[in-house]
């Protein structure tokens, strides 16, 4: 039988037991969520994470070593594009097969930019292929894309409003250390040795930053075929002024850069394979050239030693 004294206790015990659940936050309330900024490219997602901080939880849409030249959204992408809080892409034509979604996007109210068409043209180099646009290769400077990061600034601040001048001055400062680096280690490369040949013609603003004649066998985009003639005439070129190496593209296939060595050695001229640069997609999420700075460390380490400029051993940041 209860006893009051019983009863008592257990009232008293419940109450104990019930006051710290009722005080404490509740554990399955969700925190307020960060808005989502999706960018199409690393390289985009990369500079608008450096400049959001915290603020935002930035994704990036095409994964690495896909082309973003030849990238077709799927409907899944395509929703995620107009889910997004906040919409970053490179712009002059990159994403060429993008452009409807793209523009569909722009006409929904929510804040989008196209990074590289916020520079002034002045600074941008034309598209032979594409009048209305320029180069869209414009990360490969990274001056130029260091220049970009206000605008990204201006654009999260209309999704979310904040103070994201700390983070622009942050990004400016990475990517300035980051041409110092490049100046240095490419700046003793012989003067008859200063020719950069890639697959497709990605690096034109780096070798204009770095004092580099650019040869490719591809033009701006990869969405044509490289023609006999151009190899043929790229085959001359080597031999005429013996150019040590090529360099293969990590987002490009490597068929043509392997006529041009079978080319030059008919001729008697070794032609040595320079490495394998990032040009339109950066390395795996989670790794040093899956970063901006790492996939700029990498290049520009790669061109410097098989050119023979004199980079440190594992670049820039000690992490190649």
């Amino acid at each position: 039988m209860n006893t009051c004294r019983d009863v008592a206790r257990r009232t008293a015990l419940a109450l104990g037991l019930a006051l710290p659940a009722l005080a404490a936050p509740r554990a399955g309330r969700a925190q307020p969520a960060r808005p989502t900024a999706l960018a199409t490219t690393g390289m985009v997602a990369d500079l608008v994470r450096g400049v959001a901080g915290e603020a935002f939880q930035v994704q990036a849409l095409i994964a690495e070593g896909v082309d973003p030249h030849l990238f077709r959204p799927t409907r899944q992408d395509v929703a995620r594009l107009l889910r997004a809080e906040a919409l970053f892409f490179n712009g002059h034509r990159l994403e060429g097969r993008m452009n409807e979604v793209l523009e569909r996007a722009r006409g929904q109210g929510r804040p989008v930019l196209a990074v590289a068409e916020t520079l002034p043209r002045e600074r941008l180099r034309p598209n032979e292929d594409y009048p209305d646009a320029a180069d869209p290769h414009v990360w490969m400077d990274p001056t130029l894309w260091a220049a970009c990061a206000p605008a990204v600034a201006a654009t999260l601040a209309q999704a979310r409003p904040g103070d994201y001048a700390p983070g622009v001055a942050e990004t400016q400062r990475r990517y300035a250390r980051l041409d110092a680096y490049a100046r240095e280690v490419l700046a003793p490369i012989p003067r008859e040795s200063r020719v950069l040949l890639t697959a497709h013609d990605a690096f034109a603003y780096f070798g204009a930053r770095y004092g580099l004649e650019v040869q490719s066998i591809q033009g701006l985009s990869t969405e044509a075929e490289a023609s006999l003639a151009r190899i043929e005439s790229l085959v001359r070129l080597i031999v005429e002024r013996r150019i040590p190496a090529v360099f293969a593209e990590a987002s490009v296939p490597d068929r043509a850069i392997r006529a041009l060595i079978e080319g030059a050695g008919a001729r008697g001229q070794r032609l040595a394979m320079g490495g394998v640069l990032f040009s339109d997609s950066m390395g795996r999420p989670g790794t040093y050239t899956g970063t901006y700075e790492g996939m700029m460390d990498h290049n520009i380490t790669t061109i410097a030693r098989a050119l023979g400029g004199n980079p440190p051993p594992r670049g820039l940041n000690g992490r190649l």
